[in-house]
């Protein structure tokens, strides 16, 4: 058995993640494949975007993306094949979704820096940009295309090589539509928590309450320093989760009995594959994740399938006798704890023993 207590296979930092791109216009960190090793299926990636600037228009090849606006308010656009255009305003709490392949863009339309905490469903997703696309054709070719002639493109600056973050010309262009639902948006934050406790609470971007979702979902959980995420198991659903606020303890257990516990603080990206028995317990909340809000020690937490289930250790001592359970863990019966009956697993339980040191 072994036990870390700062990093592991399942964790490192997304702060401190591959710098994608950094300038006056803001800065793009992510981890993929290539640089946490564990993932399969999915990647994550930070997105600061200062005032009066923007994520270029750009598509990703292999990755469907989900994407939770932490601070600031942002037009998105979005050319979905067939030609179905939106645009609409996210801000803080709310998230969107881009299907593998469809052009969008992330402006800042606001006075502070947008923050962005973005998800793909590949562990090494594939971009294009409009820009460097334009850049892969000819004068004579694009001339062709827009019906001009081709000397009207010699003065377009143009390369292969993306630019993804640049800053707009003039004042934002927002439609008088943009604050409109779409399906492209849900605002999670502001639901009520389908999961909720004394201890905790948490909202679920999911198929059930967002169509729109098809490889991708995502909790916002918050739990109180009294409270714990219950050990438990996800069967088809691999977890990816990042720490927004506060910090906590995980430990997961590989297939070959090896238990990984570690210190999850701000900005910290773990991953869990699908079926490993794992749980969250709070470290330290801030102030407050104390009240009874629900609010304080805050994961993001992506899921690879749309609508993410598991399997909890409460219900899982239910299913069997207590003579099942003897034989077990080599016990009497007598010796046993007395299990509470549970049909349904809780999710979030109280804390009523101290942190394990």
């Amino acid at each position: 058995m072994t036990r870390s207590t700062t990093r592991s296979t399942h964790a490192t930092s997304l702060l401190d993640g591959e710098v994608v791109e950094e300038n006056d216009y803001g800065s793009i960190r992510r981890v993929t494949a290539d640089n946490f090793p564990i993932l399969h299926g999915m990647s994550i990636m930070r997105l600061v975007i200062n005032p009066g600037a923007m994520r270029t228009p750009h598509w990703h090849a292999n990755a469907n993306e989900l994407t939770y606006c932490v601070s600031g308010t942002a037009l998105v656009s979005v050319l979905d094949t067939g030609n179905k255009f939106a645009a609409f305003t996210v801000s803080a709490g709310e998230m969107f979704h881009a299907d593998s392949g469809s052009l969008h863009h992330i402006e800042n339309i606001g006075a502070e820096p947008a923050e962005f905490i973005i998800t793909f469903r590949h562990e090494r997703p594939e971009d294009f940009a409009l820009g460097a696309a334009f850049g892969a054709m000819t004068d004579a070719v694009l001339g062709n295309t827009y019906d001009l002639d081709a000397s009207d493109f010699a003065a377009l600056r143009r390369d292969t090589v993306d630019r993804k973050l640049a800053g707009r010309v003039g004042d934002a262009v927002v439609p008088d539509t943009a604050g409109y639902p779409d399906p492209h948006k849900f605002a999670v934050e502001a639901m009520t928590p389908p999961v909720a406790s004394a201890v905790g609470s948490a909202r679920t971007a999911r198929a059930q309450f967002w169509p729109a979702l098809k490889d991708l979902s995502m909790y916002s959980l918050r739990v109180r320093d009294d409270g714990m995420r219950e050990p438990h198991w996800h069967p088809v659903t691999a977890e990816m989760g990042y720490v927004q606020s506060g910090s906590a303890r995980m430990t997961v257990m590989d297939p070959d009995g090896t238990l990984d516990t570690w210190l999850l603080q701000r900005g910290d990206v773990y991953f869990v594959p699908r079926a490993y028995p794992h749980h969250i317990e709070v470290v330290d909340a801030p102030a407050d994740v104390r009240s009874n809000s629900g609010s304080g020690l805050h994961f993001l937490i992506f899921f690879d399938q749309p609508a993410p289930a598991d399997i909890g250790y409460r219900t899982s001592a239910s299913a069997y006798s207590r003579a099942v359970l003897a034989a077990v863990f080599d016990a009497h019966i007598e010796d046993l704890p007395e299990f509470p009956f549970t049909p349904a697993d809780p999710l979030i339980v109280g804390r009523r023993n101290p942190l394990d040191r």
